[in-house]
């Protein structure tokens, strides 16, 4: 698996959780190393990760393990390989599918191997939650909490377009801010009030954003799920949502982020306009909730997405030069405008 991290260090942990699994995960060995824009691992750099000491170890189902400190000098915003060999037959239940980097799977032991030609490819993450990298003690961790969207659907798959990452681009160019690393959290088919593709925002803001080390700032970018499955044709009416109800969800995370002593920004809900089954209702929804993180002054900072992403002509669509066809979510050049529209002022108070 290749993954990229944010911030310079000379040390490297690497979290893995067995979430939603419901056997134990036997890890037989796991490597890390630079890798190559190929996802092939870089001469000099390979390095056994150990757990406790121990090179082989057991992800019990609902649990989460962190290796030993490895040392292993990481630049800024460094792609790096994640080898992990499985023994034996093992369900992948804790995934994410989209991925947008590669992975590589082979038989045997191969951790080792420099790169496996021949090998299954395909873009997933399997079990890595996170990698850790001490870093500047002025710096800190913001999280990326979200949808598709967050995710980065719709960008150009390892060219790492998605708007956490093009944020964390900004922050690494900017001397003042380097020590800052992004976290992008974002799930496919996220909502904030019911789950679909994973747990419901409200279900896993705990897990993936409280518990998260080093976490000062979240970034909220949901409820177009919400409001999309609402107006869909067909949707049964226990699937359906109000702007109300979306919106004391949202209110709860900031109560809760707060509580854990952490800042958090509001992102406004971008348009869908020409979507297939966009409505007026679903639109009603979409400004009421922008108004809401727009004026209610619950939040430490609002990211005004709608308005960086929308088209100047028709506000109601996103941008032409945004829309990859699907008119939700943007293509490379509309996550930068999205990265652009974090205020780093927001950093530095």
């Amino acid at each position: 698996m290749v993954a990229r991290t944010s911030v310079a260090g000379a040390q490297v942990r690497l979290e893995f959780a067995n979430r939603h699994g419901a056997a134990p995960v036997h890890f037989g060995a796991v490597r890390v190393a630079l890798a190559g824009d190929d996802g092939s691992t870089l001469p000099g750099t390979d390095r056994v990760v150990t757990f406790g000491g121990a090179e082989q170890v057991v992800l019990q189902p609902g649990t989460r393990l962190v290796s030993d400190h490895v040392d292993l000098a990481v630049g800024p915003l460094t792609k790096l390989a994640i080898s992990v060999y499985l023994p034996g037959e093992t369900p992948t239940e804790t995934v994410d599918g989209i991925g947008l980097e590669s992975h590589f799977v082979a038989q045997g032991n191969r951790t080792a191997d420099t790169a496996l030609p021949g090998a299954e490819r395909g873009s997933a993450y399997f079990w890595l939650r996170g990698i850790t990298v001490p870093a500047h003690p002025q710096g800190g961790a913001i999280i990326a909490f979200g949808d598709s969207i967050t995710e980065g659907y719709a960008t150009t798959p390892g060219a790492n377009h998605a708007w956490p990452e093009l944020l964390a681009e900004r922050l690494q160019a900017d001397p003042a801010l380097a020590g800052w690393s992004v976290i992008n959290t974002g799930i496919s088919g996220n909502r904030v009030l019911r789950p679909g593709a994973g747990e419901a925002a409200l279900a896993r803001f705990t897990e993936d954003v409280l518990s998260r080390p080093g976490a000062r700032w979240v970034v909220v970018l949901e409820s177009i799920n919400d409001i999309n499955m609402t107006i869909m044709p067909s949707m049964p009416a226990s699937q359906r949502a109000t702007a109300e109800a979306i919106i004391a969800g949202l209110d709860q995370l900031v109560t809760r982020a707060r509580l854990h002593g952490l800042k958090i920004a509001g992102g406004t809900v971008l348009p869908t306009g020409g979507l297939p089954f966009w409505s007026e209702e679903g639109e009603a929804m979409r400004q009421a909730v922008n108004t809401w993180i727009r004026t209610s002054g619950r939040f430490d900072a609002v990211i005004d997405f709608d308005a960086a992403t929308r088209d100047p002509a028709d506000p109601l669509r996103i941008n032409p030069a945004f829309d990859p066809g699907d008119h939700v979510h943007p293509n490379d050049a509309g996550n930068r405008a999205m990265a652009d529209a974090v205020p780093l002022g927001m950093l530095r108070d």
